[in-house]
């Protein structure tokens, strides 16, 4: 797994947008790169909608991507059920899983976040996220990044 400073990798992968999101290319603001297992299930829904309910203030902050194997149909079917406002990014290919070294279980990537300030660099790790709390972790270290 990236530890903190390492750098973001050069990866790019689609977003439910269909526009193709390249990570090293957000260089300049922070970025919130956060794994999850699968769209609409129970743990991945809870995290998701609590992120959501703090965009307004995660966004002022930072680029939000959430990131799964899903297909984008699936994405795209999770953020409009749910009203979700980042981008969701296909890794079906777990091109990004293996960039940042998220071990994957049944194909499925680990709940991680990774951090990463305007320079580039990892700034904090989530390895074993709540999702239930999760939202309010992401802000706590952003704040922390000034």
């Amino acid at each position: 797994m990236l530890a903190v400073g390492a750098e973001v990798p050069d990866v790019a992968a689609p977003a439910q947008d269909g526009k193709l999101v390249n990570l090293r290319a957000l260089k300049g603001k922070p970025l919130v790169v956060y794994f999850y297992p699968k769209d609409d299930t129970t743990g991945c829904t809870i995290e998701a909608k609590g992120i959501r309910d703090q965009y307004a203030e995660l966004s002022r902050r930072a680029v939000v991507l959430g990131v799964s194997e899903d297909s984008l149909d699936s994405h795209k079917a999770f953020a409009e059920k749910y009203q979700l406002p980042f981008q969701l990014l296909d890794d079906s290919n777990h091109t990004l899983a293996t960039a940042f070294g998220v071990p994957l279980s049944s194909g499925h990537a680990k709940r991680v976040t990774f951090v990463i300030d305007a320079s580039g660099k990892v700034s904090k790790v989530f390895p074993n996220v709540d999702p239930s709390s999760h939202a309010a972790e992401l802000l706590e270290a952003l704040k922390a990044l000034g």
